[in-house]
């Protein structure tokens, strides 16, 4: 496991004062990405860097450890965050997945400002299901000639954890699951429990000459959740 490492060079960067440095005004995506690579270079860790559309975006080699980051600009949308590609999970193609959220001021006074937040969890915190399968279809025939062709191409809108959980403002937190071992260098400060929707949504069916879209749910028979324990590495608590 990783993340324990990985989480504990981040924090030594913060407090370092190690800043993120911004290319250019039109970088609005790779600045923070940016600065956690050089995080994960300091490891001495080997890792691989996704492509511009794949998931996760950094893939550990000695290990199936996987991080997808989350640059928050504060204040701003932090609140939830867009998911084009895949819906969430703590599992991804054989790799265990970890969320990576960095706040950074948003309206910084140059190109080199601080991460102001940091909160590593575990993707099953996000959503513990791991058997959907993110694909994107397709339909024909729309239009008056019939030859136009709608695709339906999903995008999940997920929670973050400064919404999830309270306490995580201006602090460095992990996020793991309660049988994951910390070692001596971290301690818990809390517990935080998830609880399974009571319906499933299935499918769901759009309604082209009235514009309304339906969900088609299911009782939930199948529990995910399960005891979480938020870690932090010692100085900050919530």
């Amino acid at each position: 496991m990783t993340s324990l490492i990985v989480f504990k060079r981040c924090v030594e960067a913060i407090r370092q004062g190690l800043f993120i440095e911004r290319v250019s005004t039109t970088d609005k995506e790779f600045h923070f990405q940016n600065w956690f690579r050089a995080r994960l270079e300091e490891t001495g860790l080997n890792f691989e860097i996704g492509g511009r559309n794949s998931y996760p975006d950094f893939r550990m080699v000695a290990t199936t450890d996987g991080y997808e980051l989350k640059g928050l600009a504060y204040p701003g949308r932090d609140a939830n965050f867009d998911s084009n590609s895949q819906v969430p999970s703590g599992f991804h193609n054989g790799r265990t997945v970890y969320y990576v959220f960095g706040r950074y001021p948003k309206k910084p006074d140059g190109d080199r400002y601080p991460v102001t937040d940091l909160v590593v969890c575990h993707g099953n915190f996000l959503n513990a299901d791991h058997e959907y399968e993110h694909k994107n279809k397709n339909v024909k025939g729309f239009g008056s000639y019939g030859d136009i062709m709608i695709r339906d191409r999903k995008m999940y809108v997920v929670p973050t954890p400064f919404h999830l959980v309270e306490g995580v403002a201006h602090q460095q937190t992990l996020i793991l699951p309660a049988d994951e071992e910390t070692g001596t260098d971290f301690f818990q400060v809390g517990e935080l429990r998830r609880r399974e929707a009571a319906e499933l949504i299935v499918g769901y069916s759009f309604d082209l000459q009235t514009n309304e879209i339906l969900p088609k749910k299911v009782r939930a028979i199948k529990l995910f959740g399960a005891l979480w324990i938020e870690i932090n590495d010692g100085m900050s608590s919530i």
